[in-house]
């Protein structure tokens, strides 16, 4: 009879298994075989990170492959620590899904990696890497590579210097240039590309360069084409019109000078209306004990600001209700300045500086942004 029970199971491992390497119970009868290595780089390698050159390799990485004794995907996950911290605290920067054995991590995503380790700019550095074999929708079952050693040398991050403000009648603001007017959300892998999502009402609005002054000015030439005046007003644009009011998605590109605005649907499951937000961290002034609260308005419920805050190049998260609840748990931002955080994401470096900051950040589409005073 015990053969026989031992015969089924295996039956179904070998034939239904396969189709079902989602569901954890089958995670049980699997183990990895054996150990497996990093083939490169080798340990005691170095690169001197470049800011020049963002997108060119920082790190090549190629490993063995592992088996977990049944034919399932087998997912990788490159990790990085300290030396000497025997990945006590791990960070993951790049995951590798579906079996691929090599991964290359770009000289910016390895830098903004390495500052939000909080290792010093235009200095040498040990790290330690890793890579992560894992197996079911949890990454129930794991086993790790051998560790090699990598000197890195970060650069500091230049801090973009063109933020974009909303003014007009469609926006809380009204048609006050000057008055704490929220700043459009740039892309962390793109300068030139500005979004903001949120409540509009059926009217006018446009974009400021600066706050308290008109020019130059962003607006629209025609339909999607993008318009701005000159410093001294000349050519200046017209209104960007909102058909109906309600919640849209503001994108305009200043390289290609387009412009979209597209209705967005809020979820109050995932998205609701919290109490409060606040910044927590490192970074902030009340450390990993208390939050620092954000406000919110009436017309902006999910958009959240402090007007000025001192900030170190330390670690920071953002929260929802002084708790760590989801939804309103958010972290792991994609880069300092500005990004998009993920829900019970890590945490990261916001600044790479210090000094005095406004700080804003979007509940609905998780995008923040870091304004130096």
């Amino acid at each position: 009879m015990k053969n026989i029970f031992k015969s089924l199971i295996a039956a179904v491992l070998i034939t239904g298994g396969f189709a079902s390497c989602e569901d954890e119970q089958e995670i049980k009868y699997l183990s990895p075989e054996g150990s497996f290595q990093i083939l490169s780089p080798e340990t005691g390698g170095s690169i001197v990170l470049n800011g020049d050159t963002p997108d060119n390799p920082g790190l090549a990485m190629v490993w063995e492959d592992i088996s977990y004794g049944n034919p399932t995907e087998v997912s990788y996950t490159i990790q990085i620590d300290v030396t000497g911290n025997d990945f006590a605290t791990p960070r993951d920067i790049a995951t590798v899904p579906g079996g691929a054995t090599y991964k290359t991590i770009t000289m910016a995503e390895l830098n903004n990696a390495a500052l939000a380790m909080e290792l010093p700019v235009d200095e040498a550095s040990s790290i330690d890497i890793r890579v992560k074999s894992w197996v079911g929708s949890n990454g129930s079952m794991e086993a790790y590579s051998n560790v090699i050693t990598y000197i890195i040398t970060p650069y500091s991050v230049t801090i973009p210097v063109q933020d974009l403000f909303l003014v007009g009648a469609a926006t809380e603001h009204g048609w006050s240039e000057n008055a704490f007017n929220a700043p459009l959300f740039r892309d962390h892998a793109n300068q030139n590309l500005y979004r903001f999502t949120g409540y509009f009402a059926a009217d006018g609005f446009k974009v400021l360069s600066k706050r308290g002054a008109w020019h130059p000015q962003y607006g629209s030439a025609s339909a999607g084409v993008l318009g701005v005046s000159g410093e001294d007003g000349s050519n200046e644009p017209g209104q960007i019109m909102v058909p109906a009011a309600g919640y849209y998605t503001f994108t305009m590109n200043t390289d290609e000078m387009t412009y979209s605005l597209e209705p967005f649907t809020v979820d109050p499951v995932t998205m609701p209306v919290f109490t409060s937000v606040g910044i927590i961290g490192a970074a902030t002034p009340g450390g990993w004990d208390n939050d620092t609260n954000m406000t919110n308005t009436t017309q902006q419920p999910h958009l959240w600001r402090l007007q000025t805050v001192a900030l170190t190049a330390a670690a920071v998260k953002f929260r929802a209700n002084d708790s760590w609840d989801l939804p309103g748990n958010w972290g792991a931002g994609t880069a300092p300045i500005q990004g998009q955080m993920s829900e019970n994401g890590g945490d990261f470096q916001g600044v790479v500086i210090d000094g005095n900051y406004e700080v804003w950040f979007n509940d609905l589409d998780k995008r923040y942004i870091f304004i130096e005073n």
